[in-house]
């Protein structure tokens, strides 16, 4: 890492707010999907359990699945903006453009070392 600055060219702030906007999202679509406080998702143990609903129960499950894994992401982010971290990469310690944390606010790798991945 270079410095403990925040990335060139932004606010620390429009970095917390994009960061605590993704987070509230990703609540939003789990709570919107069944995904109870429990961990699991919340299905009624009565009912009929059919192809169909095992498959959406599936689908779901997977959703939620990929949802937690991006409000882990959006969390870590955040823990790394406490830290004065945020906004480099984890391999190479360059800076993180810009741009990239724009379109990717939990963004871990500049875009070269995301392209090597």
């Amino acid at each position: 890492m270079t410095s403990d600055a925040p990335p060139a060219g932004s606010a620390t702030t429009d970095y917390a707010q994009l960061l605590e906007e993704e987070r509230t999202g990703l609540r939003r679509q789990l709570n919107d999907i069944g995904f109870g406080d429990a961990g699991g998702l919340n299905y009624d143990s009565n009912f009929a359990d059919t192809s169909q609903v095992t498959a959406e129960r599936g689908e779901a499950e997977a959703l939620a699945g990929e949802l937690k894994e991006a409000l882990e992401e959006v969390e870590a982010a955040i823990l790394r903006l406490a830290a004065g971290t945020y906004g480099f990469c984890e391999r190479c310690g360059k800076e993180i453009t810009p741009a990239r944390l724009e379109a990717m606010p939990a963004a871990r790798l500049c875009i070269a070392d995301a392209n090597r991945a």
